[in-house]
């Protein structure tokens, strides 16, 4: 793992966002397609839209996996993932080779069955993700089953996981923030290649820290990123803010 501190979250956006691109541009030309995961949220606005104002890509050799999605949510729904997907990044990218959005509102094992079928048939190049103020990594709280081999799994949302949603804006109040998602795996986002991973904000401050600096444990589900090989964490100075000298040392570029 390396880490890559900027000034601000808008700096952190366009230097994640570019290395993203890269990382695209070369598994199209390897491969002649690329595989990616794309995470939401308050701390992937300026990522996403870095990447696709990147030149060089040719999007229809493209095939994009959803990391998350609420259970029971309308896609309608201002706080829906598939509408900030639709919105913020499939819209933008037209000619997208393939979109597998999860569906939140039909038989739940039935989707992440459906979604494990066919997320098995295309290795992931690059996954786009987040920490959460609660450190999970998707929507998996801890403590997170980082043993399961099932690529999609139905989660259970914990209180601060669904305060941490409340505090964005995509609610109004506690009682609408669902109960249950449907996430990625840990096993699964581990899978991919190449990892980018962006969290700007003070809010986020502890859980990088506990990310980085703790031992690798379901406990602080983002940890487990310390194992893979070529992860990528970009910060900002305000999330960076906690850790320590010798941290930024052995892990910054």
């Amino acid at each position: 793992m390396v880490i890559n501190i900027s000034p601000d979250a808008e700096e952190l956006g366009n230097v994640a966002g570019a290395g993203a691109a890269k990382l695209v541009r070369e598994a199209i030309a390897e491969n002649g397609s690329a595989n990616i995961i794309l995470a939401t949220g308050t701390s992937q606005f300026q990522t996403l839209n870095q990447l696709v104002s990147e030149p060089g890509i040719n999007w229809s050799k493209v095939v994009m996996f959803h990391l998350d999605e609420y259970i029971g949510l309308s896609i309608t729904h201002s706080a829906s993932f598939r509408k900030y997907l639709q919105e913020r990044f499939i819209s933008k990218v037209p000619d997208l080779k393939a979109a597998y959005l999860i569906n939140g509102e039909t038989d739940p094992n039935k989707e992440c069955e459906r979604l494990g079928q066919l997320i098995s048939k295309h290795p992931v190049d690059v996954a786009l993700v987040g920490v959460g103020e609660n450190g999970h990594l998707a929507f998996n709280d801890p403590p997170a089953d980082f043993e399961t081999e099932q690529p999609y799994l139905v989660v259970e949302l914990d209180e601060p996981c669904r305060k941490q949603q409340l505090g964005e804006g995509w609610f109004k109040s506690i009682e609408e923030v669902p109960h249950q998602a449907i996430s990625m795996s840990v096993k699964q986002i581990m899978k991919s290649k190449h990892i980018i991973c962006s969290v700007p904000d003070e809010r986020k401050a502890t859980a990088v820290k506990n990310t980085l600096e703790q031992k690798v444990s379901n406990l602080y589900p983002a940890s487990i990123l310390q194992c893979h090989p070529d992860c990528a964490l970009y910060l900002d100075k305000a999330s960076a803010s906690q850790l320590s000298a010798d941290t930024i040392n052995k892990f910054k570029v």
